[in-house]
């Protein structure tokens, strides 16, 4: 599984602790100036570092050097829950799915409501477009990794998983989304959507992707 990290330090523990069994962490670390890696490390994650700065940099790092046939990927801030991971993967595993998007649920206190909305807004308009319906672009997913690579992705920023489910859909493969809990993330806040900017800007890095 594939943690993109940029200062995780508060929630590392807790999210290596749940990883289930069969699953192993391979932490990107993406710049981080707290412990986040020296504390992955001393966890047992192998660890890589990657110097561009983000998201779709640090995931892409991570597919790269992954070694498994199927990859997951998950937010390292708490907000999901490790233990969730064989029911975004088990399509892969266990059916004919190409690729699993994880579609949140969230518990008390999680996900913003302006968050919440462009999500659901984005979720639609993929649908419209690709005749998939979804609804959520979660950032816990799971794939066939030679089928990643082959969709030659080019976003390095916020719009990485909405380039995926795009190109996904262009080249036919089979995608297929279960419900997984969200919770509020531990310590910190968002640098995602945890904010109004920070949802804006994923908007602004979506929304090039949809033009």
């Amino acid at each position: 599984m594939i943690l993109p990290v940029l200062d995780e330090a508060d929630s590392l523990p807790w999210v290596l602790s749940g990883i289930p069994d069969g699953y192993r962490a391979l932490v990107v670390d993406n710049g981080s100036t707290d412990r986040s890696p020296e504390i992955a490390a001393e966890l047992g994650a192998r660890v890589i570092g990657e110097d561009r700065r983000g998201f779709g940099a640090a995931c892409y790092a991570g597919l790269v050097n992954a070694t498994t046939d199927v990859v997951c990927f998950m937010d390292c801030d708490g907000s999901l829950d490790p233990r969730d991971l064989p029911l975004v993967s088990r399509p892969i595993t266990d059916g004919p799915a190409d690729l699993c998007l994880g579609a949140r649920r969230p518990t008390a206190g999680a996900w913003p409501v302006h968050a919440r909305l462009a999500n659901r807004i984005l979720a639609i308009e993929i649908s419209r477009r690709t005749g998939i319906h979804l609804t959520d672009i979660g950032p816990m997913r799971a794939a066939r990794r030679s089928a990643l690579l082959a969709l030659d992705l080019r976003d390095r920023a916020f719009g990485w998983p909405l380039e995926m489910v795009l190109r996904a859909a262009q080249d036919r493969l089979e995608i297929r989304e279960v419900e997984v809990a969200y919770h509020p993330r531990r310590g910190g806040e968002s640098k995602v959507t945890g904010t109004a900017l920070g949802t804006l800007r994923t908007i602004r890095d979506m929304s090039s992707l949809l033009r």
